[in-house]
């Protein structure tokens, strides 16, 4: 079947770039909440997982969150920041599984945030970014 709007294909290097900008504005956004308001709740799933001392992992857990969603809005080590955030979102999506009550978020959403992660670990950084193809 013949594509509707074959001029766009030329604009298919924007898609990851799309992709990337949001999602590491979600995963900063998802680190902050770690630091301020769900800190009790990532606490609490912490220990529920066995992750002790929950002080240290729950912060290095948000930092790790920030660092690489800003990495990816750079456009940064684009592949291996969302070869984390497919393993993160692996773990969040496991912690939603086991403590459903703890967390707020639907499993939909970290399928979804697992699904653009592993896209951008396949197709790379997109337009716009430090990371070069070779």
């Amino acid at each position: 079947m013949l594509n509707p709007f074959p001029e766009l294909l030329m604009y298919s290097f924007i898609g990851p770039f799309i992709l990337r900008v949001l999602l590491g504005l979600i995963f900063i956004d998802l680190g902050f909440l770690k630091f301020r308001r769900e800190k009790d709740a990532w606490r609490a799933s912490f220990e529920t997982l066995g992750l002790h001392p929950v002080d240290l992992f729950v912060p290095l857990y948000a930092l790790l969150q920030i660092v690489g969603g800003a990495l990816l809005l750079v456009g940064l080590w684009t592949q291996i920041a969302a070869l984390s955030f497919v393993i993160f979102s692996g773990v969040e999506l496991y912690v939603e599984w086991q403590a459903r009550e703890i967390l707020k978020r639907d499993i939909v959403f970290y399928l979804l945030i697992f699904a653009i992660s592993l896209s951008l670990l396949l197709t790379g950084a997109g337009a716009y970014a430090i990371d070069i193809p070779l």
